[in-house]
């Protein structure tokens, strides 16, 4: 089995850092945080197979550019191509958060009634959890029942940047 080579690239943004990381497929991971060093470590070891690559130029870099530019209200979408691993369920739900527009929010509830599970709402929240790549996946439109809020800074700063709040 071949070594997954995945490019990466951080970029500065109103939330600290973005790093990006992806294959020649798409975007496999996105985080945010004040210590870029602390985000590539992270990405590490979440990879622990992969060899990685700064990104300078073509898909990946662009890729986080993008990322970066939303979050700080440059660019009005984040449309990104994903190369995401996860279960069934997991690439159900992700899919069901890219279908939320921007500036609205879903309950996990919700969410779970579409795919069908209607008591299923804490499976809905695990797999909202595991989202490898916030932002491409837009995890932070989910709220609790209530409309609070479960993803702290970073959700709360997403939703008011995208006027859901």
């Amino acid at each position: 089995m071949q070594t997954p080579s995945i490019g990466f690239v951080s970029h500065p943004c109103t939330l600290g850092h973005a790093l990006v990381a992806g294959t020649p497929r798409g975007v496999c991971f996105v985080r945010f945080g004040k210590d870029a060093a602390h985000l590539e470590a992270e990405l590490k070891r979440s990879f622990p197979a992969a060899r990685f690559e700064r990104a300078t130029s073509g898909g990946v870099s662009s890729w986080g550019r993008a990322v970066a530019d939303y979050v700080d209200g440059r660019a009005s979408t984040a449309e990104l191509p994903l190369d995401v691993r996860g279960s069934q369920f997991e690439q159900r739900v992700w899919k069901a958060l890219r279908e939320i527009p921007a500036g609205e929010t879903r309950s996990y509830s919700e969410i779970a009634r579409r795919l069908g599970r209607p008591n299923g709402a804490r499976a809905v929240a695990s797999a909202v959890n595991a989202n490898p790549a916030p932002v491409a996946i837009p995890c932070h439109r989910v709220t609790l029942k209530s409309g609070g809020l479960t993803g702290g800074a970073y959700q709360r700063a997403m939703l008011q940047r995208e006027g859901a709040m």
